[in-house]
C-alpha cells in the first residue's frame, strides 16, 4: 500500500515545528560587533535562550510581512500572465517555435546532436550566465510561467522546465563570476580587489555547468522517451490540459485598438529615448555605456509593425519579448528589483487585455482568476518564511555559526576550507539570503582564514558554493517555494528529484577548492 505523500503545506509547517525544537535545545547567542586596537571585530555573546511556543503559529504572518514583496510579485505576475494566456498567444508562439525546430531538423548535423538538446543548452546557459554576472534569482520566477509550457509541448515535464530556468540560474548563482551580491560583497568585507580571481572562477562556472547541464540532458532524455516516468506526471496533467496542440479554435485578427496600444507604447519608448538616450549596463563592477534604450525602441517599431500585421498574437508576443527585454536592462543598468519587475508585467498584462479589445471588467476578472490560480504558490511562499523567523527569534542562528567555526581548528588546510565550506552550506539552508550571509560570516571567515594560513580567496570561494548549491532545494528560499508553486511542483517530490544533482555538485564543490589552498593560482 502506497502511502499518500503529505501537501507541501504541511511539510513546510513541520519544519516550522522542527526549527522551533531546535530552539530548545540549541543555547541562545548573537555577534556583536567591539572596536578591539582601532578595528571592528564580531564577537560572539551568549545571551538567554528564547524558546519558541505558541510563536509556530504567528510565523505564518510574519513570515508573509517579511517575504511580501516575493508573495505580491508572484500574484501580480500569476494575474499579468492569465490576462495574456486568455488570448493563446504563448500557445500561439510556443506552437510557432516547435515548427521551427522540427524544419531545422532536417540539417543533419543539428539532428545528430539534437534540436531539443541544442535548445535545453542554450536556454540553460542564458539563465547561468544571468546568475553569475548579475544574480538572477527572483527574476527566474516571472520565466517559469513560460518554460514550463514549452518544456511541457517538447514532450518534457515540469521539472524539465524549472531546471532550465531555475537550476540554471542557480548553477550561476553558485559558479558566480561577477556577481555583485555575493561576491562583490563578500570580498569587499575580506579586503579582496572585487572580483580578483576571475580566471579561477570562470573555470569553476564552466565545469558545474558542463555537469549540471549533462545531468538536465540525460534526465530530460529519459523522460522523452518514457513520460510516466516523471514523479510529476499526474501533477503534469494541468499544464498538458493546456497544451499548445489545439489550435484550430484561434481566430488571428488585429483589432485596431492593438494598433493603438503599439503607438502608445512606441510614443512611450521614443520620449524615454530622449530622455535617458545612454544606459550605464553594469557586468560585476564595470559599467559600459550603451545606446540601449533607442536601440530597443526601433526594434520595437519593426517587430511591432510586422507583427500586427500578421495578428494580435504574434503582438502580444512582441510586448512579452520586449517587457523581458526591459527586465534586463532594468536589472543591468537601473538596479530593478522586484518591484519594478512586477509593474512590468503588471503594464504587459494590461496592454494584453487592452490590445484583445477586453473591457476594463472582462481584464479585472481574467486579471482575478489568474490571482486565485496562483494563490497557493503565494501563500506557500508566506509559510516557508516563517522558518527563518523561527530561527531568528529563537536566537541560535549565530549559536549554529560560532560552534560551526571551532571546528576549523588544527585540521590542515585542505580540512579547515572544507568545513568552511560545510558551514556555508549550513548556513545557508537557515539563511538563503546571499548578501545577509556574507555579512554575517565573512567578517568572521577572513580574519579566521589569516590565523591557519588560507588565502582569503579561497574562504571567498567556499562561501560562493556554500551560498549557491543548496538555493536550489533549502525550504526556507522564497524563491524556490514560489518556482515550484507555479510549476506545481510538490516540494517533496522536488527534494526526491534534486537530491542526487545536489549531492554531486556539492563534492564538485569540494574538488575544485582543494586547488584553491594546494595550488598558486592568479588573485588567490
Amino acid at each position: 500500500m502506497i502511502k499518500k505523500v503529505p501537501n507541501t503545506f504541511v511539510i513546510v509547517f513541520a519544519i516550522i515545528l522542527l526549527a522551533a525544537v531546535m530552539t530548545w535545545i540549541l543555547p541562545g547567542g548573537k555577534y556583536i560587533e567591539v572596536n578591539q586596537n582601532g578595528h571592528k571585530e564580531l564577537v560572539f555573546q551568549k545571551l538567554d535562550n528564547q524558546a519558541q511556543t505558541w510563536q509556530i503559529f504567528s510565523a505564518f504572518y510574519k513570515g508573509f510581512v517579511r517575504q511580501a514583496g516575493i508573495i505580491v510579485f508572484i500574484l501580480l505576475i500569476g494575474g499579468a500572465f492569465w490576462v495574456m494566456n486568455n488570448s493563446r498567444a504563448i500557445d500561439v508562439g510556443i506552437h510557432s517555435f516547435l515548427k521551427f525546430t522540427k524544419k531545422i531538423e532536417h540539417f543533419r548535423m543539428l539532428r545528430f546532436i539534437g534540436v531539443n538538446n541544442i535548445i535545453i543548452i542554450l536556454i540553460m546557459l542564458m539563465f547561468s550566465v544571468f546568475g553569475a554576472v548579475f544574480g538572477m534569482s527572483e527574476e527566474t520566477i516571472a520565466f517559469i510561467i513560460i518554460l514550463v509550457p514549452l518544456a511541457i509541448s517538447m514532450g518534457y515535464d515540469s521539472i524539465t522546465g524549472v531546471s532550465m530556468v531555475f537550476v540554471a540560474a542557480g548553477l550561476g548563482f553558485a559558479g558566480a563570476i561577477l556577481n555583485p551580491f555575493t561576491i562583490g560583497i563578500a570580498q569587499g568585507i575580506a579586503e579582496l580587489p572585487l572580483f580578483s580571481g576571475i580566471e579561477y572562477r570562470l573555470i569553476c562556472w564552466v565545469i558545474i555547468n558542463v555537469v549540471g547541464i549533462t545531468y538536465i540532458l540525460f534526465y530530460a532524455r529519459s523522460i522523452k522517451k518514457t513520460p510516466e516516468k516523471s514523479s510529476v506526471y499526474t501533477e503534469d496533467e494541468y499544464w498538458r490540459n493546456h497544451n499548445v496542440n489545439n489550435l484550430d479554435s484561434i481566430k488571428y485578427y488585429t483589432p485596431k485598438i492593438a494598433w493603438g496600444i503599439y503607438i502608445g507604447i512606441l510614443v512611450a519608448e521614443i520620449i524615454f529615448s530622449i530622455l535617458y538616450p545612454t544606459s550605464v549596463l553594469k557586468i560585476g563592477n564595470s559599467g559600459y555605456k550603451v545606446i540601449t534604450l533607442p536601440v530597443i525602441t526601433v526594434l520595437f517599431a519593426f517587430f511591432g509593425f510586422f507583427s500586427l500585421r500578421r495578428s494580435v498574437h504574434f503582438f502580444l508576443l512582441t510586448i512579452l519579448s520586449f517587457t523581458i527585454i526591459f527586465l534586463i536592462v532594468g536589472v543591468m543598468g537601473y538596479d530593478w528589483y522586484i518591484m519594478e519587475i512586477a509593474t512590468l508585467f503588471f503594464v504587459m498584462g494590461l496592454l494584453s487585455g487592452i490590445a484583445m479589445k477586453k473591457s476594463g471588467d472582462e481584464i479585472v476578472k481574467l486579471f482575478l482568476e489568474g490571482v486565485k490560480d496562483i494563490l497557493p504558490a503565494a501563500l506557500i511562499v508566506g509559510l516557508a518564511g516563517g522558518i527563518i523567523i523561527i530561527l531568528e527569534d529563537g536566537q541560535i542562528v549565530d549559536t549554529v555559526l560560532y560552534y560551526s567555526s571551532t571546528l576549523m581548528k588544527d585540521i590542515g588546510k585542505v580540512g579547515a576550507v572544507s568545513i568552511m565550506y560545510g558551514i556555508q552550506t549550513l548556513i545557508n539552508i537557515i539563511i538563503p539570503s546571499g548578501s545577509a550571509k556574507a555579512a554575517l560570516t565573512m567578517p568572521i571567515m577572513a580574519p579566521f582564514s589569516d590565523l591557519i594560513n588560507i588565502s582569503r580567496q579561497a574562504t571567498v570561494m567556499a562561501f560562493q558554493f556554500g551560498d549557491g548549491f543548496t538555493n536550489m532545494i533549502t525550504p526556507t528560499s522564497a524563491v524556490l517555494i514560489g518556482v515550484l508553486g507555479i510549476a506545481r511542483i510538490p516540494y517533496q517530490k522536488w527534494v526526491k528529484w534534486i537530491t542526487p544533482l545536489i549531492l554531486i555538485l556539492i563534492f564538485l564543490g569540494f574538488l575544485l577548492l582543494i586547488p584553491t589552498v594546494l595550488i598558486p593560482l592568479n588573485g588567490f
